[in-house]
């Protein structure tokens, strides 16, 4: 199915639709392994830091003058602060890499929920092991691809005048990288080159960055961002099954919607 209408909301629609996906038994399981791999990974990274910066102020509280010592609370404090910027800013990157090869089963799994047709070759978690590798190194193209990209938007903010505009070029350029992350996996799993699943966001920009923009939005809601990425993924699937799969094999003959 393919629906005539592109805009932004449509594609803050699809993230939504994304949340309540994940929640069905049948894909569950797709998104529990990565999830409790992820809060297994963070939990022992934060006990690890906790712990070290436990010893430092132990190390160097008794040395302080008497009147300071109030400041402890004070020290952990800024501890709990600079552990939740770095988990806004490390959790997106981290989980993504982790949870890798899941999403792609993830991806499949949910367009054989909503199509009812399963996809040929071996989807199996044998096949997500067997492209560990290769997903990995596609992350790390992603990655680069941010990177490369983020320097240059990043020096706006320190042009006079420009500067007035950089967060919102950045807020938009930042929609724009998270739909080309989350529907990388389901049209991935379709043999869709990243240079194809460009031309196919292109085709309907305002509502791929809808779709981006809710994600971006989500992931700056505490405890929410824990389902950020999962949702994503059921969420882009639902939208390439509905809006994009029909143009895989026309695009060239559609004219663009936006």
């Amino acid at each position: 199915m393919n629906n005539p209408v592109s805009n932004p909301i449509t594609g803050a629609g699809y993230f939504l639709h994304g949340l309540k996906l994940i929640t069905h038994p049948a894909l569950r399981r797709f998104v529990a392994i990565p999830l409790a791999i992820n809060l297994l990974l963070f939990s022992g990274l934060i006990w690890f830091g906790a712990s070290q910066f436990e010893s430092l102020l132990n190390s160097f509280m008794p040395d302080l003058p008497g009147w300071l010592q109030w400041a402890n609370w004070l020290f952990w404090l800024l501890f709990g602060v600079a552990t939740l910027l770095i988990l806004f800013f490390a959790f997106s990157l981290l989980a993504n890499i982790i949870a890798a090869p899941f999403n792609g089963l993830l991806a499949e799994a949910v367009e054989m929920y909503l199509t009812g047709r399963q996809q040929p070759g071996d989807t199996s978690w044998k096949k997500a092991l067997v492209e560990l590798v290769p997903t990995l190194v596609g992350e790390l193209r992603k990655l680069l691809y941010l990177l490369v990209r983020t320097v240059p938007l990043l020096l706006l903010f320190v042009i006079p005048v420009i500067n007035i505009a950089a967060p919102f070029i950045w807020i938009t350029f930042s929609a724009w990288m998270l739909a080309l992350e989350y529907a990388d996996y389901p049209m991935g799993n379709h043999g869709l080159c990243a240079d194809e699943q460009k031309q196919r966001l292109r085709e309907k920009r305002l509502m791929s960055l809808g779709f981006g923009g809710a994600v971006t939005l989500a992931t700056m809601i505490p405890i929410l961002n824990f389902l950020v990425m999962p949702a994503a993924v059921a969420g882009a699937t639902a939208m390439w099954v509905e809006q994009f799969e029909g143009l895989t094999e026309t695009s060239d003959n559609v004219p663009n919607k936006d």
